[in-house]
């Protein structure tokens, strides 16, 4: 199913609380700005920045069984924190609810929060537009915003030593995936 911006804004809002969908509103416009200086694809960019926290208030419950029954979704996300669940969950529920099958929105959508290794410059645009968009509010995003004004992998490993350091210092496990786009970039 081809869907125009205005369509997949109206097709996630019912599935987002009112924050969760202005967040994903300005998601995609960050993410629209990194795509333009970055050369990442405009259509796939806004269709995975507007997608991206499809399943974020959907019940965890929900999320866990989806994990235990999908095959390709691995069951080691059950042993980390929830809220890596709906990038990867989300990009296949979006397969059966709108017939979603571009694989490098898909992509985009399942690593948003954790990042991977070999990440795509789609994947590397809608990562870093959900951690540096204009309402997040957190010790160090300012100087990925700075970052990602001049150079997209040097935010991106910005944000992931902030996310792995955050992290440990709460005594949180790190998703391998994570480890693995911080190796890369670094």
């Amino acid at each position: 199913m081809n869907l125009n911006r205005d369509q997949l804004l109206e097709f996630v809002k019912p599935h987002l609380k009112k924050s969760r969908y202005e967040h994903t509103i300005r998601v995609t416009d960050t993410a629209l700005e990194l795509a333009r200086k970055y050369g990442a694809d405009l259509a796939r960019t806004e269709k995975a920045a507007i997608l991206h926290d499809f399943a974020k208030n959907k019940s965890k419950d929900e999320l866990k069984q989806w994990i235990l029954k999908d095959q390709r979704l691995s069951k080691d996300l059950l042993y980390y924190h929830h809220e890596l669940w709906h990038g990867p969950v989300g990009a296949l529920m979006l397969e059966k609810e709108i017939q979603l099958k571009d694989k490098e929105v898909q992509s985009a959508i399942a690593c948003h929060t954790s990042g991977k290794k070999d990440m795509s410059i789609l994947d590397k645009v809608v990562f870093l537009a959900d951690y540096i968009e204009p309402g997040r509010k957190f010790s160090g995003v300012e100087e990925v915003r700075e970052l990602a004004e001049q150079d997209l992998d040097k935010a991106c490993l910005q944000a992931m030593i902030n996310t792995i350091q955050f992290l440990m210092n709460n005594k949180s496990s790190v998703y391998p995936n994570t480890f693995h786009a911080y190796n890369q970039l670094v």
